[in-house]
């Protein structure tokens, strides 16, 4: 039987165990160059005995930030700051990818270089507010992506995966989920088109899967993951009935060899494992746990062979050490989701958490 301890080779690196860390959103890039702290070198170096780290969103470009203090991989110097958290992960003998998050229309002007707005698939304001330096403020009415502006989007990926090679991540995992950018194309509710970009499913998965085959032209596939969450209302995102969508995206990746696919995992369990036999590759799960954490009993996942791999993300928080407490059943420190940026919303763990 396998379980979460043992090892799986994935896009050809031999994991010491099956556990992930989730890529969860900190704001500690402070300073007008978005880049990455000695502090955030300690905090991911502290966790390196996941089997995976996938790090909190980075930006691909000025004009995919959207909350306060998030790093980017655009600039060199960004790039040269990265290289003091790969290598404190690496000196541990961790691996590490880069979550690439562009969040769309989830954001504000006030967050981006002058002249620069939100930007969707379509004009369509998200209901809430967004943090900000000056507190929170309600969302605005983004900018319609040209066709040109897609084009420079999709190369803006392939330009940071690139970006996170050179800054020694072992790859990226691309962020189609909780309602950002790519997500945004995907859902009925935010992509109003009638080009080829919008309307029915063929149309509404193309940003999704051009952005992953750029990335994997770029880098290969084999240093890819993409995370998708089929029906997250979160970000104002309507998805009635994502079965139909996610099947059609998953068969036009299936052919790119990615090194993974994670699932941040809703209260459909049926659906999980349509997608799971949908997928030929490595599936990485992020249980659906509302409205406790992810705790111990979702190893069980991977006995039953329902996920090749499972994620954490409050719990390794509040454990650094998660895999050797795990393997021993506890003790647990318990997250404090007072400290979750918007609170642990739904049991999902991709928000700013502002410990550490």
């Amino acid at each position: 039987m396998t379980t979460a301890f043992d090892p799986i080779v994935l896009g050809g690196r031999r994991l010491a165990s099956r556990i992930v860390m989730a890529p969860m959103t900190r704001s500690r890039a402070y300073g007008p160059g978005a880049e990455p702290t000695e502090l955030m070198a300690t905090y991911y170096a502290q966790r390196a005995t996941a089997g995976l780290i996938v790090t909190e969103g980075i930006q691909p470009s000025a004009a995919g930030q959207g909350y306060p203090n998030t790093p980017g991989l655009h600039t060199p110097g960004q790039v040269a700051a990265w290289r003091q958290v790969t290598d404190a992960v690496h000196r541990e003998g961790g691996v590490i990818f880069a979550q690439l998050m562009h969040t769309g229309r989830i954001g504000h002007p006030s967050l981006l270089p002058e002249g620069l707005v939100p930007v969707a698939p379509s004009a369509v304001t998200a209901k809430g507010q967004v943090f900000t330096h000056e507190g929170p403020k309600e969302f605005v009415t983004p900018k319609e992506l040209s066709e040109a502006e897609i084009r420079q989007t999709i190369a803006d990926f392939a330009d940071a995966a690139r970006n996170a090679i050179e800054a020694g991540f072992d790859g990226v995992e691309i962020h189609g989920a909780n309602g950002y950018l790519i997500h945004q194309f995907l859902a009925p509710n935010t992509n109003l088109r009638t080009d080829a970009w919008g309307g029915e499913v063929e149309g509404r998965i193309r940003f999704a899967v051009e952005v992953t085959t750029a990335v994997t032209e770029a880098i290969g596939g084999d240093r890819v993951g993409l995370r998708i969450s089929p029906g997250n209302q979160y970000n104002d995102i309507t998805e009635d009935d994502p079965a139909e969508v996610y099947e059609a995206l998953l068969a036009r990746l299936a052919g790119l060899d990615l090194a993974y696919l994670h699932l941040m995992e809703g209260p459909d369990r049926d659906l999980t494992a349509r997608l799971r036999r949908a997928w030929p590759g490595t599936f990485v799960v992020n249980p659906f746990t509302y409205p406790e954490v992810t705790g111990p009993e979702a190893l069980q996942l991977i006995e039953d062979g329902r996920a090749d791999m499972i994620a954490y993300g409050a719990l390794f928080l509040a454990n650094p050490d998660l895999p050797a407490r795990l393997a021993a059943d506890g003790p647990f420190n318990s997250p404090d989701p007072s400290t979750f940026y918007g609170g642990d919303h739904r049991g999902y763990t991709d928000y700013p958490a502002l410990t550490g």
